[in-house]
């Protein structure tokens, strides 16, 4: 098929290079004209686990174009995938002005186009935003009828980062929302050669099916670290608690590694504007709040410890392991060590960091903070252990004070060993 993807970021370029490695052709649009010659040269602007490689198979096989040209992209396509960003406001809603943007572009040029493509939204939106946003904006813009001259669809991405390709390749399933029929059926014969189930649903069913997802998966990593809170002053180690509740087929044993919280493009944001839609149509969403509120304390449980062991950090060198909010990405959005490194900073530490991947993107929010080699962190006073990168676990911790957030058990050899939940 014919394929143009609205959007050069995470879901875009994993969507996009995913389905031209499946043999069809993708033209990959982004208003970025930097972004796109170095994708049309097969550099990634992203950190991601074989999607580069993957990149340059589908360039040489002309499977894959990227352009700044929207109009020329989508002329000619089958489906057209939007995947713009959808950032959190202030107030927890989303920011749907790059989506109407996309919209209105899209509706542009299909305005003199005799094609009748199926437009795809795989951004999150919160359910009605597809037909209450994109549907109108693309008809008043193109002068056409949706379900009459063009399909519309739904199709939530659940790509987890540092594993996006495998999880595009290997989906649970694939929930298409389908305005009519015909849409629904264009779609699906794309995904036809998938070995998952394939769920068609209504287009405001299929966005909350995102949220939920999402939200249950937050839900289950706040619910864990409570129980690690509650086992730390027990003295127990709820990693062998989470192994015992785990092997509950009711509960299964994924996100239940407990630590400092989590972080990211999807779970925070998700979370928040589910809290946003409920209130907004009346509904107090008393778990989901109490999800987010220990979320954003959970980071900072790691300094209570450190407090046990150093009662004042002023002038003391404290180092920390990783930047990211989990391993195998770049991405530091929402990552607990902006909360920690900010309190450090705060009371007076000298902070010296190390990440394999998001030092360059941590520096533009923390300058004064000194990056440097992972050996070098473990001469610090003290060392903290945010992200679970497996080169922490060849690391030598004998000595020296650590503080864990993520269960590196290799740094129990060190001369002072505190978990956070352990």
């Amino acid at each position: 098929m014919k394929i143009s993807i609205v959007g050069a970021g995470y879901v875009g370029l994993a969507t996009g290079v995913g389905f031209a490695s499946m043999g069809n052709s993708v033209i990959c649009v982004d208003s970025d004209g930097a972004k796109v010659e170095k994708l049309k040269q097969g550099v990634l602007p992203i950190y991601e686990p074989m999607l580069g490689e993957h990149l340059q198979k589908v360039l040489e096989k002309g499977y894959f174009k990227a352009t700044t040209n929207l109009s020329s992209a989508v002329r000619d396509s089958d489906i057209i995938f939007i995947c713009v960003g959808t950032p959190s406001k202030p107030d927890g809603t989303i920011d749907l002005n790059f989506i109407e943007q996309a919209s209105k572009d899209i509706g542009d040029a299909l305005k003199d186009s005799g094609n009748q493509p199926v437009v795809v939204v795989k951004s999150t939106v919160v359910p009605g935003a597809t037909e209450g946003v994109v549907v109108p904006i693309i008809e008043r813009h193109s002068g056409k009828k949706a379900g009459a001259d063009f399909g519309v669809c739904m199709n939530p991405e659940f790509l987890r980062e540092g594993n996006a390709l495998s999880d595009f390749f290997n989906p649970d399933r694939v929930v298409i929302g389908e305005l009519d029929q015909r849409s629904g059926d264009v779609l699906e014969r794309l995904y036809h050669d998938f070995k998952c189930p394939i769920l068609r649903t209504s287009i405001k069913t299929a966005e909350m099916i995102k949220y939920a997802s999402n939200a249950f998966l937050a839900t289950k990593i706040s619910f864990i670290n409570e129980i690690g809170n509650i086992c730390k002053r027990l003295g127990i180690d709820v990693y062998e608690v989470a192994k015992g509740i785990g092997l509950d087929k009711r509960i299964s044993p994924y996100f239940l590694n407990a630590g400092i919280g989590f972080g990211g493009s999807c779970f925070p944001k998700d979370v928040r504007a589910l809290i946003a839609i409920a209130k907004k149509i009346g509904y107090e969403p008393k778990l989901l709040e109490s999800v987010i509120n220990l979320n954003e304390t959970q980071p900072l449980r790691l300094l209570e410890l450190l407090k046990k062991h150093m009662p004042d950090v002023r002038g003391k060198k404290i180092g920390v392991l990783g930047l990211t909010f989990k391993p195998e990405t770049d991405d530091i959005r929402e990552a607990p060590s902006i909360k920690i490194v900010r309190e450090l900073l705060k009371q007076g530490a000298v902070v010296k960091a190390y990440d394999p991947k998001a030092m360059d993107g941590f520096k533009k929010i923390f300058p004064k903070v000194k990056y440097c080699s992972a050996e070098e962190v473990l001469e610090s006073d003290a060392v903290l252990i945010l992200t679970e990168w497996d080169e922490f676990k060849k690391l030598d911790y004998l000595g020296k004070i650590v503080i864990d957030g993520r269960k590196i058990d290799e740094a129990k050899s060190a001369r002072v060993y505190e978990g956070v939940c352990w």
